[in-house]
């Protein structure tokens, strides 16, 4: 196990984690259990559950939640699991509905979550509708943005910590999402989020970016829950020179009149999801084809990180690599997330 690291300092060099933290299938399971289902995911645009009857439905680290508008106007959200025999209620997604029905056996909830209705299930003394509700989860909406979390160890605020005070100056809730991008790749999600929190491989993996950038001025931060990345964008650079990283696993970057949210989401210890959302200030008509470019341009970026995320991935799990040093100048938000991670399944 790699050594204690109780905080990041520029004068010491750290090593990073051993293999085994992004192998071991025992150690993903503990990652789900102690950071997925702990934290507050976002799942993107509030909009999506604006209107009663209006549901996201999306998978945290393989658990099935469901966040929906009641016809009361309520915010709730759900397990996305029948309590009958545990079948999904819902695909992932947005949608609208009036019930929610289950369709295995077509148990019918309302969407406070109360069960209404079990057809043909028979007459059972001691079966009272009342006693089966949907399990609840923590539902809440941040400057336009929605979370859940199954079993929340802290308030959102907290956790947001950092993120409050970087992002007040950005009226991120006045832009409105025009386009989702699901990506995945065969790696575990720590050797994206590792790659993401650095900007020390964007020469080699991002020539077009690299030269867009004042990169002798990229700087790496990292705060409470939050890393910051930044460097003076050069002429012709759709970005606005600041990139987000904030705990466990989403991303926001800014571009002129918008920005993208990004998740990322395990879908096991060797594959992972990035569930991206691009939105605007602009939603005119004659503008569409700038937005479609922008947008392109954003997932150029990001596909060309894949090929070297694949392989580092198989060289962790082929025995060949032992932990190298980490940049004290390029790779603090690499320590800053390994450390937080540490904490977190030794919790």
């Amino acid at each position: 196990m790699t050594a204690s690291r109780k905080s990041v300092n520029r004068e010491t060099i750290m090593r990073n984690l051993e293999p085994s933290y992004y192998t071991d299938p025992d150690m993903f399971r503990r990652e789900c259990e102690r950071v997925f289902w702990r934290a507050w995911q976002m799942l993107g645009p509030a909009d999506a559950v604006a209107q009663p009857g209006s549901y996201t439905a999306a998978r945290i680290a393989g658990a099935s939640v469901l966040a929906i508008r009641g016809r009361d106007e309520t915010l709730r959200a759900f397990r996305n699991v029948c309590r009958h025999r545990g079948a999904q209620l819902v695909k992932h997604g947005s949608g609208s509905c009036s019930l929610l029905r289950c369709p295995y056996h077509n148990w019918v909830y309302d969407l406070d979550g109360s069960l209404k209705q079990t057809p043909w299930f028979g007459d059972g003394e001691d079966f009272d509708l009342a006693d089966w509700p949907l399990e609840p989860v923590s539902v809440e909406v941040w400057r336009g943005l929605l979370f859940v979390a199954i079993d929340p160890e802290q308030s959102l605020t907290a956790q947001l910590a950092d993120t409050i005070p970087e992002l007040s100056g950005e009226p991120i809730e006045t832009y409105r999402v025009q386009r989702e991008e699901r990506l995945v790749f065969d790696a575990n999600w720590k050797v994206y989020t590792d790659n993401f929190v650095e900007g020390y491989h964007i020469p080699g993996i991002h020539p077009e970016f690299f030269q867009a950038i004042e990169f002798d001025a990229f700087e790496t931060t990292a705060h409470d829950n939050l890393v910051r990345m930044s460097a003076p964008p050069r002429e012709g650079l759709f970005y606005k020179g600041k990139w987000l990283w904030m705990w466990p696993n989403w991303t926001l970057s800014l571009f002129d009149g918008g920005m993208n949210t990004s998740r990322i989401d395990p879908l096991g210890h060797d594959r992972t999801e990035l569930i991206y959302h691009f939105y605007f200030a602009d939603d005119a008509p004659d503008t569409a084809t700038a937005r479609a470019q922008t947008i392109e341009r954003n997932l150029d970026v990001v596909r060309q990180d894949f090929e070297i995320c694949i392989e580092t991935h198989a060289n962790y799990a082929s025995h060949g690599y032992r932990p190298g040093p980490l940049s004290p100048r390029h790779e603090q938000g690499v320590a800053w997330f390994q450390n937080r991670i540490l904490a977190a399944i030794d919790h």
